[in-house]
């Protein structure tokens, strides 16, 4: 049974850690890494990119995040026997995320996991994710700061999660999740309280201006 879950993790965090933004600057002739925030995240190839380009690293983020949640368990299933393998969905978007954030191909430098958490959250919650996706909205249209906006959903997703399902797994998984995105946003806390994070500009433009994602 261990192996299954070991398993799941692992191929969840293959699926995770495939470096969409990356790869996409990469094709452009850019080093995303060396731009804007220097993250590899939706939000810095947005700005460094483009719209077209950072739209589509933000879906297939999410996309990750879905896969594994879906089709992940469906290989490993036959590791896991009775109930416990109702908890492999879980195991696969923690593995995603974790695959996302410290991707093994860029020395485990990867993105802040908001959109492939997303995506997790989509597959196992869809009504929790719609709660966390309104609160990003709002704050992000109030303050025109996409590091509190994804803060804010961070915080929102575990709340969502507990009025939406009596599922206590799901519970944890949701505070986990908001607690490591809450996590990868600690350089941009710092830069609010220091008053240097920019805002984000709705329109697209190529910048170098540092950011969340």
């Amino acid at each position: 049974m261990i192996v299954g879950f070991l398993l799941t993790l692992v191929a969840a965090y293959l699926v995770g850690s495939i470096p969409t933004g990356y790869l996409v600057a990469r094709a452009k002739g850019v080093d995303l890494r060396a731009h804007g925030s220097g993250n590899i995240g939706a939000t810095n190839a947005f700005r460094v990119l483009g719209k077209g380009p950072g739209i589509f690293v933000l879906l297939m983020d999410a996309f990750k995040g879905a896969a594994a949640v879906n089709w992940v368990p469906l290989l490993t299933a036959g590791w896991v026997s009775g109930n416990a393998a109702t908890y492999l969905p879980l195991v696969a978007g923690i593995g995603a995320i974790l695959g996302h954030n410290y991707t093994c191909w860029l020395r485990f430098k990867g993105g802040k996991g908001i959109a492939t958490s997303a995506g997790v959250m989509g597959a196992l919650l869809p009504w929790a994710l719609v709660i966390a996706l309104s609160t990003w909205f709002l704050v992000l249209v109030i303050s025109r700061y996409m590091s509190i906006a994804s803060i804010m959903a961070a915080v929102a997703l575990p709340i969502g999660t507990y009025f939406t399902t009596s599922n206590r797994a799901l519970w944890v998984l949701a505070g986990v999740l908001g607690g490591m995105a809450i996590w990868r946003h600690r350089g941009n806390i710092q830069r609010l309280r220091a008053g240097t994070e920019p805002r984000f500009e709705f329109r697209s433009k190529r910048s170098d201006t540092a950011t969340s994602s």
